[in-house]
């Protein structure tokens, strides 16, 4: 037989009190431990976001590797805000909020101690900036799911950010 009990789970926790939007969200769990294998778990993640996720991620992290892991992900993900959750339900708990970039740089000045979630907001939406020539032409031509189609394809630019600035254009009769 099988029971669970519950209790205090540090990724959760964290979640609620950095504040960042608590869904949808991905638990990656502790990054790799070597840099090049890091950067690499890193720019998986973000071309998946470029193809379409969009959730608030959840790491552990050890705390001699903190500071290095954080500069590894504002090299990846950029200025996105975040939070550094360390020691929680515990006497010395403390979260941190700021950018990637400005946690980084308190954690190579001050070194954590204890066991450690970091959060990381949800990736802003991309727009591909030359998509709307391409997509005033198709939709003259095409109807509009054809369109943003065949626009999504052409651009590799996300389909609900193509699809939203379609309907802007049709709206405003935009087409010549």
């Amino acid at each position: 037989m099988v029971q669970a009990v519950p209790g205090a789970n540090a990724a959760t926790t964290a979640l609620v009190l950095s504040g960042l939007p608590p869904q949808p969200y991905l638990f990656v769990g502790f990054a790799p431990p070597r840099q090049s294998a890091r950067l690499a778990s890193f720019a998986m993640i973000r071309e998946a976001e470029r193809a379409g996720l969009s959730a608030t991620l959840v790491f552990y992290e050890a705390p001699h590797r903190l500071a290095e892991t954080l500069l590894d992900m504002a090299e990846v993900f950029g200025a996105r805000p975040a939070a550094v959750a360390r020691e929680l339900t515990k006497r010395f708990e403390e979260v941190r909020r700021d950018t990637l970039p400005e946690l980084a740089s308190h954690y190579a000045a001050h070194a954590a101690r204890g066991e450690i979630t970091v959060v990381v907001g949800p990736a802003p939406e991309e727009v591909a900036e030359d998509f709307e020539p391409l997509l005033v032409q198709a939709l003259q031509t095409q109807s509009l799911s054809e369109a943003v189609a065949a626009v999504a394809a052409a651009t590799k630019a996300p389909r609900k950010v193509v699809y939203k600035r379609a309907l802007e254009i049709s709206k405003k009769g935009v087409l010549f």
